[in-house]
């Protein structure tokens, strides 16, 4: 006994967008989660938002995660310049602040997908 074989008219789902991102905003969420990509910019994030003052000098981010001040400070440029953080200059010493609403944005980004 054979079936009969019926063809969907209808398309297999509906598309979620109807057009890309444009380039310059996926650049810069690209470059977000680039910079959050890495375990020790998510423990260094993970520090700073843990500070009494809600900011972290740099000379008291490198002995908790066990890497070299230059390499915290590699870190700690590509966090800022993926606006994660805000950095001050004191003297010799640079501070670092979340940004404010910076991993909110960080999520909405991607529900926005």
């Amino acid at each position: 006994m054979t079936l009969p074989v019926t063809i969907a008219e209808t398309a297999c789902c509906a598309p979620r967008a109807a057009s890309a991102l444009p380039l310059a905003e996926a650049e810069r969420i690209a470059r977000l989660f680039k910079a959050l990509g890495d375990p020790s910019r998510i423990r260094l994030l993970s520090l700073i938002s843990a500070a009494e003052e809600g900011e972290a000098c740099i000379c008291d981010l490198t002995e908790p995660i066990g890497l070299s001040q230059g390499t915290v400070s590699h870190h700690m440029k590509l966090l800022t310049d993926a606006g994660l953080v805000t950095r001050e200059q004191r003297g010799k010493w640079a501070y670092f602040a979340l940004t404010d609403g910076a991993l909110d944005a960080a999520g909405d980004a991607l529900r926005a997908l």
